[in-house]
């Protein structure tokens, strides 16, 4: 039997829906949330709130 032959169940993953991945999750408040301990220094996540804040407010005006 060849790859085309397969049958297609055997080929398919477990997949999850959007749902499903982050039913447990809590919503997104503040961009303060999407900053996870060790993926940024404090001075880059420090930069990247102050951006969005200043990025908001030329927006607005």
């Amino acid at each position: 039997m060849t790859a085309d032959n397969a049958e297609p169940s055997a080929r398919r993953h477990a997949t999850a829906s959007v749902d499903e991945l982050f039913r447990d999750s809590a919503p997104v408040r503040s961009a303060g949330d999407l900053a996870m301990d060790g993926v940024f220094d404090d001075d880059e996540v420090q930069e990247f709130l102050t951006d969005l804040s200043e990025l908001r407010r030329a927006d607005v005006a």
